[in-house]
């Protein structure tokens, strides 16, 4: 997916990696310093900059969006949760509608029930991983939204190998976050994982739709 960019792009790509890389490995416990906050936003701040710059047209921008939706929503969350979580709802809508815009023609049977249970299953287990069951109905909102953004990634036109596995990547991330208030509590699975699935989820959605963008082809 990288060949289809010029020298500027991949130092884009290999920048966005190296925060991610750096954040994972410098991250400290509550409070995090503004230094670390903002490190941790260049990682997909860097892939907004990249669909931004080659992203054609309405798709590039929205693209950009999103992206752009996710590294503020990485950043915020850190000061305050519902305005973070907020701003990656309304970057689920966003991907949503551009997904929708390359809605695959047909589907087959297969297809159509996979994007049924994420549907059904992700706003599920939103609902019931946390402990904190005052929170349960906020979580249920957000993870209607996630599991959305997801389905509609499947079921678009892009590449099920690229987008369609970083959307369920996505989707794995949130669930342990989910868990980490909950049944993984006392496991440190959600903090190894949480990170390197969001943003391994983030750069393969960027890089999949932008590369069949730059085509001017989807598959």
């Amino acid at each position: 997916m990288t060949s289809t960019f010029d020298t500027r792009g991949k130092a884009l790509i290999a920048a966005s990696v190296a925060g991610a890389l750096a954040f994972y490995l410098l991250r400290s416990a509550d409070p995090m310093p503004l230094a670390l906050i903002i490190l941790k936003g260049t990682g997909v701040g860097m892939l907004a900059l990249l669909a931004l710059l080659y992203g054609p047209g309405r798709s590039g921008a929205m693209l950009a969006g999103v992206m752009a939706l996710g590294a503020l929503g990485d950043m915020v969350i850190e000061f305050d949760t519902v305005a973070g979580a907020a701003a990656f709802l309304i970057g689920h809508l966003l991907a949503v509608a551009l997904y929708l815009g390359f809605r695959r023609d047909r589907l087959t049977t297969s297809q159509m029930m996979l994007a049924l249970v994420i549907l059904v299953a992700v706003p599920l287990a939103g609902w019931s991983l946390p402990a904190d069951r005052a929170s349960a109905a906020m979580v249920l909102v957000y993870a209607l939204a996630l599991g959305l953004m997801a389905a509609a990634a499947w079921t678009s036109r892009f590449s099920r190998y690229s987008v369609g596995i970083g959307a369920v990547l996505f989707v794995l991330s949130d669930l342990l976050i989910f868990a980490e208030g909950g049944p993984l509590a006392d496991s440190a699975l959600p903090h190894l994982l949480i990170w390197p699935l969001y943003y391994i989820g983030q750069l393969m959605i960027c890089l999949g739709v932008l590369s069949v963008l730059r085509l001017g082809s989807v598959r």
